[in-house]
This record gives structure tokens, sequence and C-alpha cells, in this order.
């Protein structure tokens, strides 16, 4: 039971907003502890864990290159594009976006999207664009609006697109965990198909939630600012 201490520090230390690696590892530390495992264990552990996944490094490599382009204009070169396509809004972009990037992770292709290396230096850039053609400069709030919409169309599009993929990590983790856990055989190949009806569902319930995304837009473009020197109610 004293094993769950590790548990209570990550909500504690997500709750405090400490940095997420620092509460992780101090957790996992004080867990390995309490259950009797001695320092030179504790350190094995972290080091095979590292040497495992060490891929999920690789981005450090993208990071400068995507850095370095937009530093060349990549972003008003997306921006200057979609303003030559009138009939393309913000809403239309991202769900169509979407759409692209759900089913390039249907077939295994997860790494040709994602926040760095897409949603950043090209989608959102290109989403912007279409909303000051059609309203002009944007305020804070709308930008900020669009960039979380931006970001959300590429996490929906991954995460209810990549489960159709059969050999994705998380088809062989629900598997594996079926066969030892309860004895019973699940074959990829059916957990892939009764993915793709969740798939299905998730592409239209957020796209249209994209879609709609112009109506707020154009809500927000045209409200009436507060005259200035005027005090909020809560003051």
């Amino acid at each position: 039971m004293f094993a769950l201490i590790g548990v209570a520090l990550v909500i504690v230390g997500f709750a405090l907003r400490i940095n997420p690696l620092l509460v992780v590892t101090v957790a996992g530390i004080a867990t390995a502890a309490i259950a009797g495992i001695g320092p030179v264990e504790i350190l094995d552990a972290f080091g095979t864990g590292f040497a495992g996944s060490r891929s999920v490094t690789t981005f450090v490599i993208v990071l400068p290159v995507i850095g370095l382009i937009e530093r060349y204009g990549l972003q008003d070169q997306a921006k200057h594009l979609i303003g030559k396509l009138s009939k393309l809004t913000t809403g239309r972009l991202l769900a169509a976006y979407l759409f692209i990037r759900q089913v390039t992770a249907a077939v295994g292709l997860n790494s040709i999207g994602g926040p760095a290396q897409t949603v950043r230096p090209l989608v959102y850039p290109m989403a912007e664009g279409a909303a000051v053609q059609k309203y002009g400069d944007l305020p804070e709030k709308m930008t900020e609006k669009i960039k979380g919409h931006a970001a959300g169309a590429d996490n929906v599009g991954v995460f209810f697109g990549e489960d159709i993929f059969v050999a994705i990590g998380s088809i062989l983790l629900i598997t594996s965990f079926v066969d030892t856990t309860y004895n019973l055989t699940l074959e990829p190949l059916a957990l892939a198909l009764w993915a793709i009806p969740t798939g299905v569902a998730a592409l239209l319930i957020h796209g249209t939630r994209l879609l709609l995304l112009d109506r707020q837009l154009s809500r927000m473009a045209f409200l009436p600012a507060p005259p200035k020197g005027l005090a909020r109610v809560d003051e």
C-alpha cells in the first residue's frame, strides 16, 4: 500500500506545476525505495528504460531544423499561400488536416505530423492566415483559440487513427495485457477493426466542431470591444 505514495507524489507535483520530469523521477525513486529496491537496481532500471526508449529523443534533432526554416520565413510563406485561397477558412483547413492526420496514422505514418514538426510551422500559420484574410488583424484571444484547435486537430487525429494500424504499440500492449492477465487470445487485427467505428465517430464529431469554429471566430471578430476606462463588474 505504501508503494502508492509515488502516485500521490505525481499528483501533488503536477498540481504544484513542478517540472514533470523531476516529479516523475522523484516518484519513481520513492516508490522503488519503499518497495525495497536498492540504489544500484534503481539506477539500472532508469538506464534500461532510457536505452529502450531512446528513439523518443530524436525530436531534438528535428527542432533545430524547424527553427531554422521558421527563421527564413516558412510561417510567412504558409500565410501567404493561404491568402490566395479565399474559399479555405480556418475551420475547413483544420478539418481537412484532421482527416489527413487520422488517415495517415491509420496506415502507420505517425511521424509525418505532430505539434512540433507540422502544427507550429505549417498548420497553425495557415489557419491563422485564413482568419487574417477574412477578419484582418486578430486579437490575442482569437489567435490562442486557433492555436488550441490546431493542436487539438493533430492530437485527436493521431489518437483515434493509430489504433486502426495493427502494428502500433498500443494495439500490441492491449493484446499482450489481455493474454497475460485474463488468459484470452485477442488478435491485433480484430482490435484494429473494432477501432474503425470509434475513429469514424471521432472524425465526424471533432470535424463538426472544427467546421463550427468559423462561426465562433466570426462572433469573436465582430464582438464590440468594451469602452476604454470601463471597469469590470467583478472589480
